[in-house]
């Protein structure tokens, strides 16, 4: 985790104190179980919720010499505890502490995560609304093609962040099971009422059949619905990239008094906020594959997948949450140039109506194949000579002949293009 790139709030999820303090709420509620079944004495639960802490120092002084970092916290509790410590980790295995500690702090992570999508989601909605109408060029393969508006753009954005929620909300659930079902998780030495009770407690679900271990699967879905959303994230911030050349310049990130573009160029205003999300987008995404090769372990358990979750989990959801708020910001004060979308629109000098005058011509009887030889013979003229394609086809007897001039003139009109964007923001945001 880089201080540069980190919140609080996600990063305290991951620190040691966290940690350790589930581990020791999984390991009292587990005694609380074990009373209730007659296991160990009910007089002993008291004691150990009571007394139960660690001291985080000397754990680690402790697994620098045992090498074990369970083993560390136990004899560290074992210290506040007292005698009753014995009855602690009775049945248990370490992958049942590790692994339902990982669920919990993954779902803390996933409800961030959510939250920062909610704010997302209200800033585009509201961004959405307020440029429903603003035409701008619609561009295929980076080339003009239709028109659309800015408000549309946006909507695209705020359809796929709801499925991105809706993809992280399915991966919490999927994470949220726990483990208490002891050496390779038979529970010949525990039984499983202590692992629903534990469970129930901690806001999880029993696994239904582990190994010694929760199945990896679950992790890698979680994983990759991470890195689904910063892909998307990228999706946005390549697009006001695009957007903010200058030489299109429809829309740019604010740029704050007193801030300085470079180093060298005093004049420069750049997108470094887009540039960086496109940065921190790769990184989320590289976690996704070490997530996937954690499913193949070996039998019932082996360790190679805890070093790497041990990166990958602070890494992911650190990172993303902070450049998820980030990319809030951006849109919520992202600055829009309507007068700019308007004249990069009409730069093709009427182009991208070609495909209206192609069914106007179809329509009246023209064959499509004369169809389309007619208005790209006549759109060429604009790309080659600079020509003005409505005067190119009023001047053209055989499209003349076919569509007449008033039809012609007619189909050079915006509003064909935007007559459903009503429709469209119903579908997306709801009547």
């Amino acid at each position: 985790m880089i201080p540069r790139y980190t919140r609080k709030e996600m990063a305290q999820i991951w620190e040691p104190e966290n940690r350790f303090r589930i581990w020791l709420e999984i390991e009292t509620l587990a005694c609380e179980a074990q009373a209730q079944l007659g296991v160990i004495p009910k007089e002993v639960v008291p004691v150990i919720r009571e007394k139960g802490n660690f001291d985080i120092e000397r754990i680690d002084a402790i697994e620098a010499e045992v090498k074990h970092d369970v083993i560390a916290f136990l004899t560290s509790v074992a210290e506040y505890v007292g005698p009753e410590a014995r009855f602690i980790h009775q049945g248990m295995t370490s992958s049942d502490v590790l692994d339902t500690c990982l669920s919990v702090q993954l779902v803390q992570a996933a409800d961030e995560l959510l939250a920062d999508l909610d704010m997302i989601l209200e800033s585009i909605k509201v961004r959405a609304y307020e440029h429903k109408d603003t035409v701008c060029m619609g561009r295929s393969h980076g080339i003009h093609a239709e028109p659309v508006t800015f408000g549309l753009k946006l909507a695209t954005w705020y359809a796929e962040m709801d499925r991105n929620r809706t993809r992280l909300r399915a991966a919490r659930e999927g994470i949220a099971t726990g483990a208490i079902s002891g050496a390779v998780g038979t529970f010949a030495n525990i039984n499983p009422f202590v692992e629903e009770y534990v469970c129930e407690k901690m806001g999880l679900k029993p696994e239904p059949v582990s190994t010694q271990v929760i199945p990896r699967d679950r992790h890698a879905e979680y994983f990759c619905a991470l890195a689904i959303i910063a892909s998307s994230m990228e999706r946005i911030a390549i697009e006001v990239r695009h957007l903010q050349r200058t030489e299109v310049l429809e829309a740019e990130e604010q740029f704050t008094k007193g801030q300085k573009g470079s180093s060298a160029m005093p004049h420069k205003r750049n997108p470094i906020l887009s540039e960086n999300l496109t940065g921190q987008a790769r990184y989320v995404r590289a976690q996704c594959i070490p997530a996937l090769e954690n499913v193949a372990l070996w039998h019932e358990r082996d360790i190679s997948h805890s070093s790497v979750e041990r990166y990958i989990g602070p890494d992911a959801t650190v990172a993303l949450d902070f450049s998820l708020r980030r990319l809030n910001g951006l849109i919520r004060n992202l600055v829009v140039y309507p007068e700019n979308m308007l004249r990069n629109l009409n730069q093709m000098k009427g182009l991208v109506f070609s495909q209206k005058i192609l069914l106007d011509l179809t329509q009246s009887g023209v064959s499509r194949e004369n169809a389309y030889r007619l208005v790209q013979k006549n759109a060429m003229k604009v790309w080659e000579e600079g020509k003005d394609f409505q005067t190119e086809l009023l001047a053209d007897p055989e499209v003349v002949g076919a569509l007449g001039e008033t039809k012609i003139r007619e189909s050079f009109d915006l509003s064909y293009h935007l007559k459903h964007v009503d429709t469209i923001f119903k579908r997306v945001f709801g009547a």
